[in-house]
């Protein structure tokens, strides 16, 4: 059988670019190596991290903000198992949606492991080990990433005491002591759903922030909030092993300016230094298709790879590891092949870290403005001045807005606080349009919500904010 568009991976670029393929009349076909749809994200990342997170966030809640607001309770208990099982049934809704999508777009789906063979041919081979060979005008590779480790150690990932994201999901029971190796999205916000459930959490970084490529005040805040809650940081710091010990594991760094070596014992370590594409048995060497000096999959605007009619989207190429970037890149693709103009604005892609409270990012830093020569003039707010804020006990952070001093266009928006991750696509839409933070302090917003803050950074950053 011969198909107009046949993907390879089945995460969120590569589902949203089959779903997108076959709504404009392309006849698709989804290869998957995985028994459920969904990738890393649905199934061991994005989703099952934030029904973790949402739960010991309503335990901090239980614990410390209850009282205050006249609601007497007895101290809460945690039942880890119960709360795995609620992890696992949201996993579980959301594979079963996306089937219940590919049957809806009649896309046809394979299993096994996917690979390129050259200009309109492909193989799938099974878990039995047959191979199934494929014809297709079209092929889009979007295969996501893997676990990077440390470059340069050894690490032995077992999942149960050195553990990747995947491990740390699935913890039996609270480690007491947990080491997280990199101060990163991944490694704040699980390091966040153990601390909160009891266990001492160290992050150790090797760059002298926590969320390095985030904007620096914002870096700085957040991590004090983080050590207000009990999290430990070693900053600047090279680890050079991580081994099993006694106790459960050690991790020994080194400071990166130079100095003595330290060694940490714990329970448990996260590794959580980042993620590498996944290209591994796809036969693209084989094939002819170039990767760059990253191992990233070489492609050019159209997202098209050094061989004709190969594509590539997500974490195999160039740009931000996030899964709406992939879906971005997904939906573009399609309508490439389908002869329309598809297009991915990479200036106006949120970033958030789903910590509590929340941190959220869309366009420039301060850092890159400055870097770049750019005149630019900033605005900020914080949520101790707001009234919703202040009625929620939700009150550290607060929103920044920058914007080019001649013509006032809003070049980056960054938000630590609680709901940030919503209230960032405010932002984000603004900016699609080339706004300005007048248009956005022009702009009414309901009252009262923790929105305003937004409203009012937008007014500090062309007149002056009202409520400060």
């Amino acid at each position: 059988m011969s198909y107009d568009v046949v993907v390879i991976g089945a995460g969120p670029g590569g589902y949203v670019c089959a779903i997108k393929a076959a709504q404009l009349g392309l006849k698709t076909a989804l290869v998957e190596k995985r028994d459920t749809y969904g990738g890393t994200c649905v199934n061991i990342g994005c989703i099952p991290s934030k029904a973790l997170l949402h739960a010991t966030e309503m335990l901090l809640e239980a614990e410390h903000s209850f009282d205050a607001l006249g609601i007497e309770i007895s101290k809460p208990k945690v039942n880890l198992k119960k709360m795995m099982v609620h992890k696992t049934q949201t996993v579980d809704q959301n594979t079963k949606g996306l089937v219940f999508l590919m049957k809806k777009n009649k896309i046809d789906t394979f299993q096994g492991t996917g690979q390129v063979l050259g200009q309109g041919k492909l193989s799938v081979t099974g878990e039995d080990g047959k191979v199934q060979e494929i014809e297709t005008k079209n092929i889009v590779i979007a295969t996501g990433s893997d676990v990077a480790g440390i470059p340069g150690v050894d690490v032995d990932f077992d999942e149960k005491v050195i553990v990747s994201s995947t491990g740390a999901l699935a913890f039996d029971k609270v480690p007491d002591h947990l080491v997280v190796v990199g101060g990163g999205v991944i490694g704040l916000e699980l390091g966040s759903v153990w601390a909160r459930l009891g266990a001492k959490v160290t992050v150790v970084e090797y760059l002298d922030t926590i969320l390095g490529g985030m904007d620096g005040e914002v870096a700085k805040q957040f991590q004090r909030l983080l050590a207000k809650q009990g999290m430990e940081f070693k900053l600047g710091a090279k680890v050079t092993g991580v081994a099993k010990s006694k106790k459960g594991a050690s991790v020994t760094f080194e400071p990166v300016k130079g100095g003595d070596a330290e060694t940490i014992e714990a329970d448990a370590v996260l590794v959580a230094t980042g993620r590498k594409p996944f290209t591994d048995g796809l036969g693209l060497e084989k094939a002819g298709v170039v990767l760059d000096e990253r191992g990233r999959i070489q492609t050019d605007n159209h997202f098209q790879t050094s061989v004709p009619g190969v594509y590539a989207i997500g974490d195999v190429i160039a740009g931000p590891m996030l899964a709406h970037k992939a879906e971005d890149e997904g939906v573009a693709i399609a309508e490439i092949i389908a002869g329309q103009a598809g297009h991915v604005n990479y200036d106006v892609i949120p970033g958030v870290v789903y910590t509590s409270p929340e941190v959220a990012s869309v366009g420039k830093t301060e850092e890159e403005l400055k870097k770049a020569g750019v005149d630019y003039k900033a605005g900020k707010f914080p949520f101790t001045a707001n009234g919703r804020a202040r009625a929620m006990l939700q009150t550290d952070g607060f929103v920044k807005v920058l914007a080019d001093k001649a013509t006032d266009r809003v070049l980056g928006v960054h938000i630590v606080g609680f709901g940030a991750g919503e209230m960032i696509h405010e932002a984000a839409v603004l900016m699609e349009f080339g706004g300005s933070s007048e248009d956005l302090a022009r702009t009414c917003h309901a009252h009262p919500t923790m929105s305003e803050s937004v409203k009012e950074a937008a007014l500090a950053t062309f007149a002056k904010p009202i409520h400060m």
